[in-house]
């Protein structure tokens, strides 16, 4: 059983450490977009006609540096998530949570085919933001992994649907909305066809001046309705009376004021650089605590009692049980 226990600790760390990859390729992508970098290498998958293993350092100069250093990032999360694919196969007796491993994998090499064709059939904006989403798709993919292979979440009892979960749903749904608008916006390079905030083009609804203002406004409207739909979530928790969901709802309210300076600060540096990359890495990095927010309702702790059930024990009562079955399909 020792052994058992830690061969799993050892998968939850890393599940962690493939999702944290997965951020920092995300990233690392948003940086070759943020330098326009993406045809720096302009063949694929080799580097200049060498293997992109052993292509020379003294070489990575200009953009050669981001989009090489996003390939190879991009290798070494492949390498991880076929780690934890078998692992996950060997190891974890749940086989949805064993399905969701090859799903991952399937999406990383996707995404890495997706990448190749960006760059031979230079950079069709089609591909170019499936190329995006995919990898935020993927993302969430390894976020349920970390998230449902902790020792907690094991160990903790499925409850029926709640407001938390149906609210973790929809924002879910729309700051995926919001990160395929922003990728639509990013490689159309609309990002300032409105270049004043808070208002547009002076006004609060722009003047109709053709799409790149069309789709930099969505993304504003966008913003809103992430806002909006975060807060939603957060009251939920606060409601569920467990201190756990309580704690972790404030992750996403914190990165939600994060992501929206950082929009401002985007438009209003002219998109610099660094700005812009972190710009997309809290978007994803708030799309993953949502989601996280919303599996880790599906559970409740067994050992720790919940505030509603406290008085009744304390009065010398059974706690209530369960309100989920054993035995659902998240056992």
């Amino acid at each position: 059983m020792p052994d058992r226990t830690a061969s799993l600790t050892g998968l939850h760390r890393f599940a962690l450490l493939t999702a944290a990859a997965t951020l920092v390729l995300i990233a690392a992508g948003g940086l070759v977009t943020s330098t326009e970098s993406g045809l720096s290498v302009p063949d694929w998958p080799t580097t200049y006609g060498q293997n992109m293993f052993t292509f020379p350092p003294s070489k990575w100069v200009g953009g050669i540096r981001f989009e090489h250093g996003h390939r190879l990032i991009a290798s070494l999360v492949g390498l991880l998530t076929v780690v934890l694919a078998v692992w996950l196969a060997r190891s974890e007796p749940r086989r949805w949570v064993v399905r969701l491993g090859w799903a991952a994998l399937a999406a990383v090499v996707a995404q890495g085919i997706l990448g190749g064709i960006t760059v031979l059939f230079l950079l069709p904006l089609a591909v170019s933001v499936a190329h995006a989403c995919l990898a935020q798709a993927f993302f969430c993919l390894t976020v349920v992994l970390a998230t449902v292979t902790a020792s907690s979440w094991r160990a903790g009892r499925s409850v029926e649907a709640s407001g938390l979960r149906r609210a973790a749903a929809v924002a879910v749904t729309v700051i995926f909305a919001q990160l395929l608008v922003g990728a639509v916006m990013r490689h159309a390079k609309a990002g300032l066809a409105i270049p004043d905030f808070p208002l547009s083009l002076g006004r609060v609804v722009p003047p109709w001046t053709g799409f790149p203002v069309a789709i930099a406004f969505a993304h504003r409207v966008g913003a809103l309705l992430v806002a909006v739909a975060v807060l939603l979530v957060v009251r939920e928790a606060f409601r569920s009376k467990r201190g756990d969901l309580r704690r972790a709802a404030l992750i996403p309210l914190l990165l939600l004021v994060v992501q929206v300076a950082l929009g401002a600060a985007t438009v209003l540096t002219g998109k610099a650089v660094a700005v812009t990359t972190a710009h997309v890495a809290t978007g994803a990095l708030l799309l993953g605590a949502t989601l996280s927010l919303g599996v880790r309702g599906l559970r409740a702790p067994r050992l720790r009692l919940i505030a509603d059930e406290a008085p009744a024990v304390a009065r010398g009562g059974a706690a209530p049980r369960p309100a989920g079955k054993v035995g659902t399909g998240w056992e």
